[in-house]
């Protein structure tokens, strides 16, 4: 069976045929270093992790490139904050996101470029708009004129129309249109030097969107497979990637687009005027980092995802059970290369995941396969069990040693959910209240309630 891909500008499941045969070029829109990744971005990092790794096991030599960007206006307000140099705070944010990505087991991409090392490129580009008149100066700006580029909306679905129907804000700065998007920021005086290049049209900095059209392009060409990024990307970020690119190239700047789809915490949108903004380290202070990382691959990339400790548990009560059943037969080495694509546990597994990535139909298998071990005790099936998992970057570690290490790092996040609890019952909740108490039973953690309140212990 071959690949099929749900494309975000077509808007329909699509069979996968690259521009070169046996050869993947794929790009991700990466972070802005400004602060440590979110669990929107695990979500997005670990899902094109699976997708990179899904190519490799179908023979594909994969070029995949996911940018940094290192120069932004939310960059240069958090430096000044801080009293830091743009160079000294991207640095650190960097090697924190490295850190990050290297603990959720992502494979690193053959290049994460960062957006001030591609300046020059980005004003090559630029000029290369404003010849052919789909941009123009404005002061010291450059802005992309949006109404000369036919098509644009396309991978939105959004047309121009509708745009302006929305549209509030007042043309400002020399715009000739309140949707034109900004290609040059001329320099302020506020702005520190670092933030400041020279160019034909003056100093200044790029816009955002032109970072990655003109990362992208020198290092996959003006054409490439697969880009891909969060669902927030699509409009207006690549959008307005596809006007810059074509209108620049005059050919299409990726034939599939990827999106994974919103994480939200206890059924809200994620914000930190909510107070239920979580950095991957916050998480990984509670629950490892293979636990995390199950929790996503358990829903497809396109689906919204909901994260809560419970949900947490659950997804460690789960992943447990795959490798109690690893525990209890020890597994025959299998390499995937080794993996028989005949076996119809295999087969299921291929199918599931040659059908857009359909990583829970995938994890239903490894499931149904556990169960089938337990029966057995079959060291070869075993290890189809491990290989296969590893497809998805999980059953990589020792199972004695997951086992051991327990789900909760510390008692502070178990007093949390006896409290999380407590506040359950007390607004008479106790669907949720039953929950907590068997996410922590399902992990281990034993809770006893009397007139004193609740204590709990830890039993094997």
């Amino acid at each position: 069976m071959s690949l099929r891909i749900f494309n975000t500008l077509s808007k329909e499941l699509e069979r996968f045929v690259p521009l070169k045969d046996g050869h993947v070029s794929m790009y991700v829109c990466g972070m802005t270093v400004y602060d440590f990744c979110h669990i929107g971005h695990a979500r997005s990092m670990i899902a094109f992790d699976i997708v990179q790794r899904w190519f490799k096991v179908l023979g594909y030599q994969v070029n995949f490139v996911r940018n940094i960007t290192d120069i932004d206006d939310k960059i240069i307000r958090r430096s000044l904050e801080n009293g830091e140099s743009i160079r000294a705070l991207t640095d650190r944010m960097i090697l924190a996101l490295q850190e990050d990505s290297k603990r959720l087991n992502i494979q690193e991409p053959n290049a994460q470029p960062r957006a001030t090392e591609y300046v020059s490129q980005m004003v090559v580009l630029i000029e290369n708009l404003l010849s052919k008149g789909l941009a123009y100066q404005a002061g010291q700006d450059v802005n992309f004129s949006v109404r000369r580029f036919p098509g644009y909306g396309k991978l939105s679905g959004k047309s121009l129309d509708e745009l302006h129907a929305g549209e509030r804000v007042a043309v400002l700065d020399g715009k000739e249109d309140p949707l034109d998007f900004v290609l040059w920021k001329g320099a302020k005086e506020s702005e520190p030097q670092e933030a400041k290049w020279t160019a034909p049209f003056g100093l200044g900095r790029p816009g955002w969107h032109i970072e990655c059209s003109a990362m992208s392009c020198a290092l996959l060409g003006q054409t490439f497979d697969v880009h891909a990024g969060g669902a927030d990307l699509q409009f207006p970020h690549h959008e307005n990637e596809i006007a810059q690119s074509e209108g620049a190239f005059g050919q299409a700047l990726a034939n599939y687009w990827m999106h994974n789809g919103f994480v939200n915490v206890d059924n809200e949108k994620m914000s930190k005027s909510l107070g239920n903004f979580f950095t991957i380290r916050d998480v990984l202070e509670v629950f490892d980092a293979e636990t995390l990382r199950f929790f996503v691959v358990r829903s497809h990339y396109r689906s919204p995802l909901n994260y809560s400790d419970v949900h947490l548990g659950d997804a460690r009560s789960s992943l447990k059970r795959l490798y109690t059943t690893l525990a209890s037969v020890t597994p025959q080495d299998m390499a995937i290369g080794e993996i028989d694509w005949s076996n119809s546990y295999a087969e299921r597994f291929n199918k599931a995941m040659n059908e857009d990535f359909s990583t829970p139909e995938a994890v239903s298998v490894l499931f149904d396969l556990s169960g089938e071990v337990n029966k057995s005790k079959d060291p070869y099936l075993s290890g189809l069990l491990k290989a296969l998992g590893s497809c998805l970057g999980i059953l990589e570690s020792s199972p004695s040693a997951f086992l051991k290490a327990g789900a909760l790092v510390g008692e502070p996040e178990i007093e949390k959910q006896i409290h999380a609890r407590a506040q359950a019952k007390k607004e008479k909740n106790f669907a949720l209240a039953d929950e907590i108490r068997k996410a922590l039973l399902d992990q281990g953690i034993v809770l006893k309630d009397s007139a004193q309140g609740t204590t709990w212990e830890k039993v094997n």
